[in-house]
């Protein structure tokens, strides 16, 4: 077939086939001696074939538009579903981030209150309650490592980190905690939250001793805040009829004391992470290598610094086998010879057991977010745990009555721990990883 033939019909359109259907060749006016008057007929069917084309035209254009348009709206439709789907995992984060963070608030409470409470039992045997506790925390810890070695997390390089720092963070906390039970086991409910937020003071202090670390205005203002604080509800419990009256000074002391130890084990800890950077050529150091080897030798410290602590409360090393034997006899709360054990074993397990869920929570909530919304969450444990501490309790029925002058120390100290962990100024919390 020839198409350039004048009978080929093109199919461009519907209009342009009907018009080619329909006109009829035109004729050569030329070769008449008289121009004929346009039919006004054709020349109306001309008129209206070519609004017939200009229609058709404006219809495939706009179907063209359309299509065009339609193809672009599916190709962003994976776009704005993903989007959607972003912004419902992000919901779902922030959820689960406000869970995380309740549960660390709540666990806070439950771990101050039942510190005191477990000693009520145990009262006579502080140490042995340590030494339990310590051991608990080494099967906990040293059971995540083994499964994080399995996993490949922790790596050979990470087990090879000097032992000697964990030596001296495991004395540390063993000193921290056999103090602390110590202390706390004299000392009223409501004094043992507000003394062991000197934890604070001696941290700054010895970080910047140790680690020549600077701190900002609002950390300097907020330590002091948190000082004023501790001075000013201990001062308002020392009068007569007072929450404090009649307890001998040394315990409120060596409850500071051991919060000096224990901010010596976290600054060691500190150093114990930047060095494991520098030897890992960057990588970060587990940590469970740290919190398990820290808990191995923070038991075998807490053993071998029996017969010493154990003299410091008037018991001869020649009766240190007695005071195990009895001691464990007062935890299990078996054998009649064993006065004022009530609330055993169900008081110190329990403790045990939200301490390690407390600590736990907190560093799965520094995992999710950061560390600052971490320790607001345990500083607004504090005032909460001093409330329920000053009322009637299982095993405490007695309770204690605090004044106005400690509500204001205990406000003060609040305002600084919250002032302490304010952002500095243009930096953003860090979060870890």
């Amino acid at each position: 077939m020839d198409f350039s033939s004048s009978t080929f019909l093109s199919i461009s359109s519907p209009a342009s086939l009907l018009c080619r259907a329909i006109v009829v060749k035109p004729v050569n006016y030329s070769l008449l001696s008289r121009t004929r008057p346009r039919n006004p007929l054709r020349a109306s069917c001309a008129v209206n074939f070519r609004n017939i084309g200009s229609v058709s035209w404006v219809y495939e254009k706009r179907i063209s538009n359309l299509s065009h348009i339609l193809m672009r709206s599916s190709a962003f439709l994976p776009i704005l579903a993903s989007k959607r789907e972003t912004e419902l995992n992000s919901g779902t984060a922030d959820a689960r981030i406000v869970a995380a963070a309740a549960a660390t608030v709540i666990l806070s409470v439950a771990n101050r209150v039942l510190y005191k409470l477990a000693l009520v039992p145990m009262r006579q045997y502080p140490f042995f309650l340590a030494q339990v506790t310590t051991f608990g925390y080494v099967a906990v810890y040293f059971s995540i490592l083994y499964v994080r070695c399995n996993f490949g997390i922790v790596t050979k390089e990470m087990l090879a980190v000097p032992k000697s720092r964990f030596m001296a963070i495991g004395l540390l906390e063993a000193l921290g905690v056999a103090c602390g039970m110590s202390a706390g086991a004299m000392l009223p409910g409501p004094a043992i939250p507000i003394l062991s937020q000197a934890f604070l003071v001696w941290q700054l202090v010895l970080s910047v001793l140790i680690l020549r670390r600077r701190y900002s205005l609002n950390q300097i203002l907020g330590c002091l805040l948190v000082t004023a604080g501790v001075i000013l509800a201990v001062a308002s419990g020392s009068s007569d009829g007072q929450w404090l009256s009649g307890i001998e000074f040394l315990w409120p002391a060596l409850m500071v004391v051991s919060s000096a130890f224990q901010a010596g084990a976290s600054i060691l800890k500190e150093f114990v992470f930047i060095d494991g950077a520098k030897r890992l050529q960057g990588k970060t150091l587990d940590i469970f290598v740290v919190n398990s080897f820290g808990s191995g030798f923070q038991a075998l410290f807490v053993f071998l610094l029996l017969p010493f602590l154990s003299n410091l409360r008037g018991i001869p090393f020649t009766q240190l086998p007695q005071y195990l034997k009895y001691g464990a006899a007062c935890f299990l709360n078996i054998g009649g010879h064993i006065a004022d054990c009530e609330g055993a074993p169900f008081l110190p397990l329990l403790f045990i057991l939200t301490n390690i869920a407390f600590n736990i929570s907190l560093l799965n909530l520094v995992k999710m977010s950061s560390a600052l919304l971490s320790s607001l969450a345990a500083t607004l444990g504090v005032p909460l745990s001093i409330y329920i501490l000053s009322l009637p309790l299982p095993y405490i029925p007695e309770g204690t009555n605090l004044n106005a002058f400690f509500v204001i120390g205990t406000a003060i100290l609040v305002s600084g721990l919250t002032l302490y962990n304010l952002p500095k100024p243009g930096n953003q919390p860090h979060r870890n990883d």
